[in-house]
C-alpha cells in the first residue's frame, strides 16, 4: 500500500462543494491536485469556488502562500484517466450508492494498485462501496465536514475489509491537510450524522409545532449548549436537500427515530434548500 510520504498528487472525484473544498485544502497543504467531474461546466464552477474561497481567506491573512500559487496546483478535468497519476484519491460525488460504486469500479481499473481510494460519503456503507473494487482493503471513508476549508474535523470510517494500513494512512493524510480526526465503524450515519440528523429534525419540528421562533430555537441551542450554529441555521448551511437525503437513508436503516421532519420535505419540494439557493429557514444574499 502507498505510503503517506510518497504522496505528491491527490485525485479528487467531484468538483461540487465538498470536492472543490477538498481540492483546495490539499493544494493549500502543498499537494498537486487533479479534480475531475463529468462536465466541464462543473469543473469550471468548482475552480471558481476555489478562487473565491482562497481570496476570502487571503483577505484574512489565513493562507500559508499566495492564493495564485495554491490555485496553480489544481488541474481540472473531465477525464477519469487523468487520475492515473494520483497517489491517493478522494471521491466526493453525489450520495448515491450506484453512482459511487460505478466510480470506484472505474477508479480501481485506472489507479495504480496499492493506492488508497477514499470516499467522502456521509451516510452510505463504505463496505458496499468497496465491494465494487478488487482492493477493498485499500478503501476507507474520509468524511470531511462542510465547509471543508474552514472545518477542522474529518471522520475516518472503517469498512469491513479496510486494512489497518489504510486506516493509518487516512488519519495521517487528513492530518497532513491540517485536520483533526476521529474514527467510526461502518454503521449507518457513522458518528456525526447518526447524532446530528435527529438533532436538526427535532429543531425543525419544534419550530413547526410553535415551541419557539426559529431565531429563538437557534439562539437557545447556541447559548444553551455552546454550539456555533443552531439546528435550523445549520440545516440551511448544510443544504436541506442533503439533510433530507441523509435523514431518509438513516430512517430506512435505523427506524422511526430518524424520520425526516415534514417541513424539511416541504421546503425541499419548493426548492428552498438553504444558503445555496438563497432561501431555506432564513434568507441569504
Amino acid at each position: 500500500m502507498r505510503e503517506l510520504s510518497d504522496v505528491e498528487t491527490v485525485g479528487v472525484v467531484g468538483a461540487g462543494t465538498m470536492g472543490n473544498g477538498i481540492a483546495q485544502v490539499a493544494a493549500t497543504a502543498g499537494y498537486d491536485v487533479v479534480m475531475r467531474d463529468i462536465e466541464s461546466t462543473y469543473v469550471e464552477n468548482g475552480l471558481e469556488q476555489v478562487r473565491s474561497s482562497l481570496d476570502r481567506l487571503n483577505a484574512k491573512d489565513a493562507l500559508p502562500a499566495d492564493p495564485e500559487t495554491i490555485r496553480s496546483r489544481i488541474t481540472g478535468t473531465t477525464d477519469l484517466d487523468d487520475l492515473a497519476s494520483a497517489d491517493v484519491v478522494v471521491e466526493a460525488a453525489v450520495e448515491d450508492m450506484e453512482v459511487k460504486k460505478g466510480i470506484f469500479a472505474d477508479l480501481d481499473a485506472v489507479v495504480d494498485e496499492g493506492v488508497v481510494l477514499a470516499t467522502n460519503t456521509s451516510t452510505l456503507s463504505v463496505t458496499e462501496i468497496a465491494s465494487a473494487t478488487d482492493r477493498a482493503g485499500a478503501v476507507v471513508g474520509l468524511h470531511f465536514m462542510n465547509p471543508v476549508p474552514v472545518m477542522d474535523g474529518v471522520e475516518v470510517v472503517v469498512g469491513e475489509r479496510t486494512a489497518d494500513a489504510a486506516v493509518d494512512f487516512a488519519h495521517g493524510f487528513a492530518e497532513a491537510l491540517g485536520k483533526e480526526t476521529w474514527e467510526s465503524d461502518d454503521k449507518p450515519g457513522f458518528v456525526t450524522n447518526r447524532i446530528l440528523m435527529p438533532w436538526i429534525n427535532e429543531g425543525v419540528r419544534a419550530y413547526d409545532e410553535g415551541v419557539a421562533s426559529k431565531r429563538d430555537i437557534d439562539r437557545g441551542m447556541k447559548l444553551g449548549t455552546n454550539v456555533p450554529m443552531g439546528p435550523l441555521e445549520l440545516a440551511d448551511h448544510i443544504g436541506l436537500d442533503v439533510v433530507l437525503d441523509a435523514s431518509e437513508t438513516l430512517h430506512e436503516e435505523l427506524g422511526d427515530r430518524y424520520q425526516p421532519a415534514y417541513l424539511v420535505k416541504r421546503k425541499v419540494a419548493a426548492g428552498d434548500l438553504g444558503k445555496k439557493t438563497g432561501e431555506g429557514f432564513y434568507q441569504y444574499d
